[in-house]
């Protein structure tokens, strides 16, 4: 039985360091309990696509101790100490770009790359013992939706053989735009995302490559970093029906964010 692949909303810079952002993320937190909690057991490794790595071509995190990348600013000191000491997974990364060398995508091996906030902060709630093996896949300079989509179809078979696959970014990201201007736009495209997800395989292959149309598109992801992620996803889970995991509503004041299991 393949496991489930994971398409999640990663909140805020280090937020479950900072109370007040912490208690506004209680929601996810609970969402990411209930993603630990629903494994039959431990993953043989946690394979994440975070929207904060981007290479030239794609790139496989290869470290077999990686460090920590404290990629935000303006956050109080102790959350420049976060440490999240999960073991890489080299062998798995030099399956998994050989597995993209066949399919035709250009990859290379990292072995510098450390855990990105999109990928220490979840993993503290959902492994907090940080004792599952972990690596990350980057996306690739572009975006291009197809190109993403065919890294995550190379991936599938690892949900075969105990992978967990995570893809880490946020269903509505525009930096400048929070607060109640943010409501409508990404309460209009969470809508047209959540209906996009239920079609037939091949209707929601078509609507997502052509995300760019849907409602607030380009208000709601001005640059597609944490969009990208859902590309490579789908492409693991091209058959596999979606459910929300997380939606939660006036984040920051007025935006709408949601998370999706698939499988």
């Amino acid at each position: 039985m393949p496991l489930p692949t994971h398409f999640i909303s990663h909140g805020g810079g280090p937020w479950p360091w900072v109370p007040q952002m912490a208690a506004e993320f209680a929601p996810l937190a609970a969402s990411y309990r209930a993603l630990a909690d629903s494994l039959q057991q431990k993953p043989k490794a946690v394979l994440m696509i975070s929207g904060h790595w981007e290479t030239e071509s794609f790139a496989v995190q290869h470290c077999k101790r990686p460090p920590m990348v404290y990629d935000y600013s303006g956050f109080p000191p102790e959350t420049y100490e976060v440490r999240y000491p999960a073991p890489g997974a080299p062998e798995l990364a030099e399956d998994v770009a050989q597995r993209l060398h066949r399919a035709g995508l250009p990859t290379r091996l990292d072995d510098t790359q450390g855990y990105d906030h999109g990928t220490f902060v979840p993993m503290s709630l959902l492994f907090p013992e940080a004792d599952v093996p972990l690596f990350q896949v980057s996306l690739q300079h572009g975006y291009d939706p197809a190109a993403h989509w065919e890294m995550g179809r190379a991936l599938a078979p690892l949900r075969d053989d105990g992978v967990l696959i995570i893809g880490s970014g946020l269903s509505y990201h525009n930096l400048r735009l929070f607060g109640p201007e943010a409501r409508e736009p990404s309460e209009g495209f969470d809508q047209w995302l959540q209906q996009a997800l239920q079609l037939p395989p091949e209707v929601r292959r078509s609507a997502i490559l052509n995300w760019e149309q849907a409602p607030f598109a380009r208000v709601s992801h001005k640059k597609e970093d944490h969009l990208a992620p859902l590309f490579a996803i789908l492409g693991a889970s091209e058959q596999d029906k979606a459910e929300v995991t997380y939606h939660q509503k006036m984040i920051f004041g007025g935006v709408t964010a949601s998370s999706f299991r698939f499988g």
